[in-house]
């Protein structure tokens, strides 16, 4: 009877032995605790060594194991992926005769509980002699495993799409935390056994899978894109059939909606309709759920920059940029007409507005505090819009545009606060 050591105790180690031990003489090694020159001269008195550890370590292994190996030893490794040990192979058994069988057991505790009948095992011959990839192929068939012979280029490819996907989207079903319930089909029964048995796995089996088959990546690309085109496909293609509905940055009188009729008006479009939505995150959120048919924010200015809002809200969805534009940008300050110029002690507006006026408001207003609201005030036309309501200190200016003093009725104190008089700012129009 041959000797065979099986190299790692983890949850395959002992399936492994059970599939071996009637057969030949088994003894199991524990990688982690395996290391000294007495450990590895027993692990090598051996003729036949399975490796059964974890992906992401089996090179480390090798390396450490190569001096031991022999002409006559047969390196047989159990990884879940083959392009990956093949090329660790390769690389520490050049130059010597050892030889080496690459597999997949495509089962595991869970599924061989019941016996190994009709289980499949993947051989790829690599640098084995006929004589022992025979013997190791009619034993596997003699147990009743369903043998299937394929290249490790091949069954990664394959198992991107079988195994990778299943175990990505079991881990992907714990995540959402999915729960039985008293009306599941079977249909529903079939996901929770898909996500319990993925699960029962280590998570650094999962995250080898997911980072050893060079084509998991594309297959989870894929997933997403193609979540992404089924769940727009639920989405209505409009909203409302009678008209084109914007979803937009600012409130009204804010420079978005004058970036809004601007394009409207420039491409002659008659119905259309405006939701004001004051920030760039609920644009985009809107957009994504389905509520609006394009979106509108402002991106760049040039002097104040980057609109950070903006930059921070395309990080979260993904969306098209229809239109790319600029409008001339001019800043007024605002008061209450009931509020006499010396009582004021803070300028209230967007940071990017304060941004494109700094020169000239550090110049007139030195002592007027600069504040930026929070939440849908971080909009200028919200703002003024809570000044004329009582809904903030009422000694507090708005610099913003013009129309907002004929809007709530303001009084423009300043005008063309602006540092640059080519002040333009860029505006994305977007689509999912």
């Amino acid at each position: 009877m041959k000797r065979i050591a099986i190299i790692g105790k983890g949850r395959f180690g002992p399936v492994l032995h059970k599939l071996l031990k009637d057969d030949f003489f088994v003894s199991i090694f524990d990688s982690k605790n395996s290391k000294t020159e007495s450990d590895l001269k027993k692990i090598y008195d051996h003729e036949i060594i399975f490796f059964a550890v974890p992906i992401s370590t089996f090179e480390s292994v090798i390396k450490l194991h190569k001096k031991y190996f022999k002409d006559s030893h047969l390196l047989i490794d159990v990884l879940s992926v083959k392009m990956h040990p093949k090329k660790v192979l390769n690389k520490y058994l050049k130059g010597l005769k050892t030889q080496a069988l690459l597999t997949h057991p495509m089962f595991g505790p869970d599924s061989s509980k019941n016996g190994f009948s009709g289980l499949p095992i993947i051989l790829d011959k690599y640098k084995t002699d006929d004589k022992n990839f025979s013997f190791w192929k009619n034993f596997f068939t003699k147990k009743g495993l369903r043998v299937i012979k394929m290249s490790a280029q091949e069954h990664d490819r394959l198992a991107a799409n079988s195994q990778g996907i299943t175990h990505f989207i079991g881990r992907l079903l714990k995540k959402f935390n999915l729960k039985p319930t008293e009306i599941d089909s079977l249909g529903a029964k079939k996901l929770q056994e898909v996500m319990e048995q993925t699960c029962n796995d280590t998570w650094q089996l999962f995250n080898d899978l997911q980072n050893f088959n060079p084509y998991t990546k594309a297959m989870r690309m894929k997933l997403g894109r193609t979540y992404d085109l089924l769940d727009n496909q639920l989405l209505p293609k409009r909203v409302n059939k009678k008209k084109i509905v914007y979803g937009i940055q600012g409130g009204r009188g804010s420079f978005n909606e004058e970036a809004i009729l601007f394009y409207v008006n420039k491409n002659k479009i008659k119905k259309y309709q405006i939701k004001y939505l004051y920030t760039s995150e609920k644009v985009l959120k809107n957009l994504y759920e389905g509520n609006i048919d394009y979106g509108l924010f402002a991106i760049q200015n040039g002097v104040g920059g980057v609109v950070e809002e903006s930059t921070h809200a395309m990080a979260k969805y993904k969306f098209r940029i229809v239109k790319e534009f600029q409008i001339l940008i001019r800043h007024f300050l605002l008061k209450r007409k009931d509020v006499d110029s010396k009582q004021l002690k803070t300028i209230i507006a967007h940071s990017q507005n304060f941004r494109q006026c700094k020169n000239n408001l550090a110049k007139r207003y030195p002592d007027l505090k600069q504040v930026s609201g929070q939440g849908d005030l971080i909009d200028t036309a919200r703002c003024a819009g809570a000044l004329a309501k009582n809904k903030i200190d009422k000694n507090t200016a708005i610099l913003g545009p013009k129309i907002l003093a004929e809007i709530y009725d303001l009084e423009i104190i300043n005008s063309d606060l602006q540092d640059s008089a080519n002040n333009l700012t860029t505006f994305f129009l977007v689509s999912r």
